[in-house]
């Protein structure tokens, strides 16, 4: 057995990136299992963790929830109960581990939302990769220079560790990071000594979330149009100024989501004139009817959420696209990404090497 441990940071692409080569394993003939060692949970709903649901349904996985991803953390995850505990999550995890190994030729091991997370008992990227002697697959989503520095020192990390690593991938590339990350990134990548395995461009279809997934982080009350919640999100627009200065904003972003305060009918009527798909109020406030009326007339969801705007914006960052494993269409796009643009024959010669 082969356990390969995909890192990157969230909304990098790596959990698309073990589908998309799991896949690719099963179609050649490999037994493939999935683990991911610390989930994470998006918003105050107790259920599993997202890619645990799509790995264990794609791949048929007869494990429970809490096996598949025993460790299950937030941001605010260092809580006296989180510490009393902790002396036995190692043991916890290694057990877990060697359920979802018996009797299968590779795992794919999802490492939690960045690298570094739970450095402080142990429990990131590093140190389990070598606990569990599992091979690094970096997923590196690199939009600017600081980016790639940062993915340089993980790569050091690794060395340091010496936990070997089969190559890394660029993930979800911008159209105006592709030149770059070809030609400047990725020599700097192969100058320490890792194979470049490809380069995946960004696809709004699997990279942009969900109104739905906004929900889940946020809260609140869905006032209109429950059943388009599955609506994307390319862009956020907060709309605390005036229309007249926030009228170019609103036609220059595609299926946006808007936040503003329920106090502001005057900005989420404007919105709706424009392509937008969930209008966020704050405040608690109660909109006007107008625009519940058209939001529900053009199909457009509207939250409401008891935050204020602030508040409601540092909530938005853990935001990231899940895949589900209904979405027949996204994974159809994630494997034939693997067959376009990664070197997946070099993963199958490690693994027969």
């Amino acid at each position: 057995m082969t356990a390969i441990y995909f890192s990157g940071k969230a909304g990098g692409g790596k959990t698309a990136t073990a589908l998309g080569l799991g896949l690719k394993l099963q179609e050649k003939g490999f037994k493939v299992s999935y683990f991911k060692p610390i989930g994470f949970r998006k918003g105050t709903i107790k259920k599993d963790d997202d890619d645990v649901m799509l790995m264990r349904d794609i791949f048929c996985l007869p494990f429970s929830g809490d096996t598949i991803s025993p460790v299950i953390v937030n941001d605010h995850y260092l809580t006296p109960r989180f510490m009393q505990e902790v002396k036995d999550l190692h043991p916890r995890i290694k057990d877990a581990f060697q359920k979802c190994s018996e009797g299968y030729d590779v795992v794919l091991i999802d490492g939690s939302i960045e690298p570094h997370v739970g450095h402080n008992q142990g429990l990131d990227d590093f140190n389990l990769a070598e606990i569990l002697g599992a091979a690094a697959l970096p997923v590196i989503k690199a939009d600017d220079d600081f980016d790639l520095d940062q993915n340089l020192f993980y790569l050091e990390m690794w060395k340091n560790k010496k936990v070997p690593v089969i190559g890394c991938i660029f993930n979800n590339i911008t159209t105006t990071q592709w030149n770059k990350t070809d030609s400047v990134y990725k020599p700097l990548v192969e100058d320490k000594g890792c194979d470049v395995l490809g380069l995946i461009p960004s696809q709004v279809e699997i990279s942009a979330p969900t109104v739905a997934e906004f929900y889940d982080v946020l809260g609140g009350d869905v006032l209109t149009a429950p059943d388009n919640m599955n609506r994307i999100v390319e862009e956020v627009v907060v709309g605390t100024m005036t229309i007249e200065s926030a009228l170019k904003y609103l036609r220059r972003a595609p299926n946006k989501a808007l936040i503003t305060g329920g106090d502001r009918s005057d900005m989420a009527l404007t919105a709706l004139e424009t392509s937008t798909s969930v209008i966020i109020l704050t405040g608690g406030l109660y909109p006007d009817l107008q625009v519940l009326s058209q939001a529900e007339e053009k199909g457009v969801p509207v939250i409401l959420v008891h935050q204020d705007t602030y508040s409601t914006l540092e909530n938005l960052q853990s935001i990231y696209r899940s895949i589900h494993p209904e979405n027949q269409e996204a994974i159809g796009i994630i494997k034939n990404n693997v067959d376009k643009y990664l070197q997946w024959e070099k993963l199958i010669d490690y693994l027969q090497g």
